[in-house]
């Protein structure tokens, strides 16, 4: 049994012939015969022909509220509602949760509020395997420009300009302050350091650009930082910044889920929106 042939059956019986179902519906007069018979052969003789009149059976007249429930169903089962709703779960760098995310989760909890919404810093993470494994659902990273995933749908939302950040006072610092122990961030550093031969003697780690740029502020260091994490700092002349020229490596910003993942309404909401704040970023 195939909706088709109880569209078919239904529509016989609405329209009084197999003629004016066929037009309806867009079929030849043979594909009809062909739906009911082979409907009839399933279950019992649907139709008695009279000439050029199809009358319904009385097994048709018990059948056809039945298959007028099917059908009606399956047009229910269509418009079922998909308005985000349930768990999404978020693995956010730090950087960007402190600088650019929160309007972005306000937005999305005032738009959807029946999904239960969970947010998780990934600096340091596995991202793919933390995909893969379900343990976040989308991704919102800062890695080294070109960075590619065989496994992961990724989207570049924005290549970030870089500013070396340094203290007020004057004289050189010669410590480098590395915003993240990641090898693909730190390197983006390291090659500003090379190119523009900065005589750098020794090196910090830090888990945190918000510890970084406390430390620039008190004279600890000196830092490569993207523009947005420190604008507020550069504005209120906390520490001075010099940008960095496009021609070298960067850092930019992107989203990214398992290529297996399915995009829940609830994700693809997020995605929307994420989106659209990152046109303006």
């Amino acid at each position: 049994m195939e909706l088709r042939q109880l569209i078919t059956f239904k529509t016989i019986v609405e329209k009084g012939s197999f003629n004016r179902t066929a037009q309806h519906l867009g079929y030849s007069q043979s594909s009809i015969t062909t739906h009911i018979k082979e409907l009839e052969k399933e279950l019992d003789t649907l139709f008695d022909r009279l000439g050029k009149k199809v009358v319904l059976t009385h097994f048709g007249k018990q059948f056809y509220p039945y298959a007028t429930q099917i059908i009606e169903l399956y047009n229910q089962s269509l418009n079922i509602d998909k308005e985000p709703q349930g768990q999404l779960t978020i693995g956010i760098s730090e950087s960007l949760t402190i600088c650019r995310i929160p309007l972005i989760l306000l937005e999305f909890k005032q738009r959807y509020p029946k999904v239960n919404l969970h947010v998780k810093s990934i600096e340091n993470y596995d991202v793919t395997k933390s995909l893969q494994s379900g343990d976040i659902d989308l991704a919102l990273i800062l890695e080294k420009e070109d960075w590619i995933k065989e496994d992961l749908f990724i989207k570049e939302l924005i290549r970030e300009k870089m500013v070396l950040i340094s203290p007020n006072e004057k004289g050189f610092s010669r410590t480098a302050l590395y915003a993240d122990l990641r090898c693909s961030y730190k390197s983006v550093f390291d090659e500003y350091i090379k190119l523009n031969q900065l005589d750098i003697e020794a090196s910090l780690e830090f888990q945190s650009i918000e510890a970084i740029k406390h430390c620039v502020k008190h004279g600890l260091g000196i830092s490569l930082v993207p523009l947005f994490s420190v604008k507020e700092e550069l504005k209120n002349g906390v520490f001075k910044g010099e940008k960095v020229s496009n021609k070298q490596s960067s850092i930019s910003t992107y989203m990214t889920h398992h290529k297996d993942k399915w995009i829940s309404p609830s994700i693809k909401c997020m995605m929307e929106i994420v989106q659209e704040h990152a046109s303006h970023w």
